[in-house]
């Protein structure tokens, strides 16, 4: 494809509007569209983009239809999955977006333990599908995040440390290329994109669907949280580290150090206390996880205690109330390599100085199968750490001025824990993350490696809103 002209990057916004897109079924939307400002919304409220135009696609055909469209005009591109990235990649100003979000299709076939999924598709929506089989994959703890940009990070979920994260368990993938072509991406075919599609992000192609392995997953397991004070954290976390260190790899647990949500079974006058959680969930027979938790249970005088048997489904949906779209967001995170008595001490005098009831930090459990995946079977680079950290600052749209000390929280709590951080995931980076955090994201090897092959894919970079990956030069 020839390179852009000057007089292509000055198409004027309603011609571009106006226009009809060859090949094209699905629904464009411009800013005089009824449904413009809904379409522009992604889960984020803090972010406020205004692209030109929003081509929301049927399928794959729309897909490649859409990217030949943007690229002969020379418009920016954004793509929307879930639209659930904290940085708000899926929308750009002035550009086009590629919206995925009417294909969310699921289709499991039970016969090779294996599921279909479209791009824009959620993870309530495969979790929807496969445990209908009793079947699952690891996705996120969270049921309106999307497939495609999880997946395309690495996947951290409840069921990481038994069957992998999400790119271990991705078998093929269909991608439109920056050129607008159709190819599919698996150990067989295109086998350097499938290794950088396993942890490099959007940055090679709009992935239009997904073929995932599925495994035995309940419909029933043990899974919920426990609550003690805060005062007890030190305590809690000192516990906890012991406690996981012999976990078995069925058992995932995730830390939540802030205040306790308005969750359904917990008495009002507990809301909003602060407090430290552990949850879990049992990836096994739900006799073997009681047994796994007891001892977790039983630690010092928890305020609440959920764990108990309950179906995946909802387990996996349990906090979705909790992040809803729209409130404003700010994260800032970093990869552990263990739970010292230093950083024990740090995350008990930072995680509750927040202001906003809703902020709070969370610490995911890794190892099991993902430490036992060699580290450069896929672009997710980090399989020795032991814990990851997100530091989630969270508030109404109305608060604008407790978003300052909220994103001022969350700096402060980063820089404390910067002396024992080992890497960083690329899913947890927000819009002001430079390069450098990218770089630190996969190391030197792992970036150079993925820049080959983004200048072989995408040498333009026309796929550049996400966390970028600049095409190597020569």
């Amino acid at each position: 494809m020839a390179a852009p002209t000057a007089e292509r990057i000055s198409q004027p916004r309603d011609t571009v509007s106006g226009m009809e897109i060859p090949g094209f079924r699905g629904e464009l939307i411009a800013a005089e569209h009824a449904d413009y400002d809904n379409a522009r919304a992604v889960w984020n409220g803090a972010v406020d983009r205004r692209p030109r135009l929003i081509a929301r696609c049927t399928g794959t055909a729309d897909v490649a239809a859409a990217v030949r469209f943007a690229r002969e005009l020379n418009l920016e591109i954004a793509v929307r999955g879930g639209g659930h990235n904290v940085a708000g990649t899926a929308v750009c100003d002035d550009g086009m977006v590629i919206d995925l979000s009417a294909m969310r299709a699921v289709a499991v076939n039970q016969d090779t333990r294996t599921a279909e999924v479209q791009g824009g598709a959620l993870w309530g929506d495969v979790d929807h599908e496969t445990q209908a089989h009793a079947l699952a994959t690891t996705g996120g703890i969270v049921g309106h995040t999307g497939v495609g940009g999880l997946c395309l990070g690495g996947g951290i979920g409840w069921l990481m440390r038994k069957h992998g994260l999400t790119v271990d368990n991705l078998l093929a993938a269909e991608v439109i290329t920056a050129e607008g072509d159709i190819i599919r991406a698996s150990a067989h075919e295109h086998s350097d994109l499938f290794w950088a599609l396993r942890g490099g992000g959007g940055n090679f192609g709009v992935v239009s669907a997904f073929r995932f392995a599925l495994h035995p997953v309940g419909p029933s397991v043990t899974a919920g949280p426990v609550f003690w004070t805060a005062d007890d954290t030190t305590d809690v976390l000192r516990f906890y580290r012991d406690f996981v260190a012999d976990a078995p790899d069925e058992l995932g647990t995730v830390v939540r150090l802030g205040t306790i949500p308005p969750l359904r079974d917990i008495s009002n006058e507990l809301h909003f206390k602060p407090a430290i959680a552990v949850t879990c969930c049992y990836a096994g027979p739900v006799d073997d996880g009681e047994r796994a938790v007891r001892a977790l249970r039983q630690f010092g005088s928890p305020l609440v205690d959920l764990v108990g048997p309950t179906r995946y489904v909802d387990h996996q949906s349990s906090i979705d109330d909790t992040v809803p779209h729209g409130w404003h967001y700010y994260w800032k995170a970093t990869d552990l390599t263990g739970l010292s008595d230093d950083v024990i001490d740090v995350v008990a005098a930072r995680a509750y100085r927040a202001s906003s009831p809703r902020s709070y930090a969370a610490m995911f459990h890794m190892g099991g199968a993902v430490a036992r995946t060699p580290r450069d079977a896929t672009a997710y680079p980090h399989r020795e750490v032991a814990h990851n950290i997100i530091i989630d600052a969270a508030w109404l749209p109305d608060h604008d001025t407790l978003g300052t000390r909220e994103t001022a929280w969350a700096k402060a709590f980063l820089e404390a824990l910067q002396p024992h951080g080992a890497g960083v995931y690329v899913n947890f980076l927000d819009r002001d993350d430079d390069t450098s955090r990218v770089r630190e994201a996969y190391g030197d090897d792992t970036y150079q490696r993925l820049a080959e092959i983004k200048a072989k894919y995408d040498p333009e970079n026309v796929f550049h809103n996400n966390k970028t990956i600049q095409p190597r030069e020569g």
